[in-house]
């Protein structure tokens, strides 16, 4: 008889995430919300520059968090690096989620907070955005009341490109004040607004940044985790010693030496953006406020086909549909002016027509 390793309650309870990231070489990915050019040009450089001796020994992380705390404005015990967002939540839940506490949300969102807080033996409270996208403030204060263990919150968030104002997050944060508020910041550089300088009044308060989309290294993997003194230091016990590899590291001094190439990069698409709102209007095809690289909009029953057809053209975008339980929401992640381009022009020969069957 062959013996059958057990599997925690937890774990055999959860849905595989799995996303669509095959097959994607070659093609127009406005998919994942990534940068669409790439790293800097210097980032190649630096890599190519990597040693086999500093490939064959284990990373040091002083200098970088060194420099990314000045870049940050914040103190070296405020941050810590992770290896990307994803290290960062399983950071966090590892040091604060335990079985039956609860975890409170606001979805449709990023799906990586829902995983490793049920991962952890969570119980999951999750509100809604409204048809509108817009933030349910009240519900959320009103929860908070009941002080759940963690609330997450993507600003802006991730689907519907929500970004939540100054007055609203110091009403949340007043009402958490038995709750650890996480302030996910992955879109920072197409917003504009941060409460990152808030962490040193507020204990209460960690933001994460990632290098993966306006910087480009997706692929590399890592962020920072930013928060107070004496929660960094709680969160470092629980940290593995070296998540974060060498060529991540490089990568990230040679970004941080650059910030204009990022800054131009994110002007050009938040341009894009705007002008892919106003084609999609003209269309007739609704989409949503986005404060984000990225734009919801809704294709209707028609949007499984444009999806297809697209597809077969080289142009990939995201079926958000299984996030809000109806067909044709679609997230657009927004490219150069060329590439927004491209894609304005397939969808203005596939749009009029009235023979979409696939």
């Amino acid at each position: 008889m062959r013996f059958i390793v057990p599997v925690r309650r937890t774990i055999s309870r959860m849905r595989p995430y799995c996303p669509p990231l095959e097959g994607r070489a070659g093609k127009l990915r406005l998919d994942f919300n990534e940068n669409t050019l790439g790293c800097a040009p210097m980032v190649r450089r630096v890599l190519a520059q990597l040693t086999r001796e500093k490939i064959a020994t284990y990373p040091e992380y002083q200098a970088l968090r060194l420099q990314l705390a000045h870049f940050f404005r914040v103190r070296a015990n405020e941050l810590i690096l992770t290896s990307g967002t994803d290290d960062s939540l399983h950071l966090i839940a590892d040091t604060v989620i335990e079985p039956g506490s609860t975890v409170l949300l606001i979805e449709p969102t990023f799906a990586m907070y829902r995983f490793y807080a049920e991962r952890a033996g969570a119980k999951i409270v999750a509100l809604r955005y409204d048809d509108q996208m817009r933030l349910p403030l009240e519900s959320v204060v009103q929860a908070l009341r009941s002080h759940p263990r963690v609330f997450f919150l993507a600003n802006p968030n991730n689907p519907t490109g929500t970004l939540a104002k100054r007055d609203e997050l110091r009403q949340l944060l007043k009402a958490a004040a038995a709750t650890l508020v996480v302030v996910d910041e992955a879109y920072f550089e197409f917003a504009g607004f941060t409460v990152l300088p808030w962490i040193r009044r507020n204990r209460n308060l960690i933001v994460l940044r990632t290098f993966s989309k306006a910087a480009g290294l997706a692929g590399l993997r890592i962020g920072c985790l930013l928060a107070h003194r004496a929660l960094v230091a709680a969160l470092r016990k629980a940290q593995s010693p070296y998540s974060v590899n060498t060529a991540a590291l490089v990568a990230a001094e040679a970004t941080i030496r650059i910030p204009s190439y990022v800054r131009r990069y994110a002007r050009e698409v938040n341009r894009s953006r705007e002008m892919l709102r106003k084609a999609l209007h003209r269309l007739g095809i609704p989409c949503f406020p986005s404060a984000a690289n990225f734009v919801l909009a809704d294709f209707g029953r028609r949007g499984p086909t444009i999806l297809r057809r697209l597809r077969r053209q080289g142009i990939l975008l995201r079926d958000r549909q299984a996030d809000f339980g109806r067909v044709g929401l679609v997230r657009i992640t927004v490219g150069t002016h060329k590439q927004t381009q491209r894609l304005l022009s397939a969808l203005e020969q596939l749009w009029p027509s009235s023979n979409l069957r696939s």
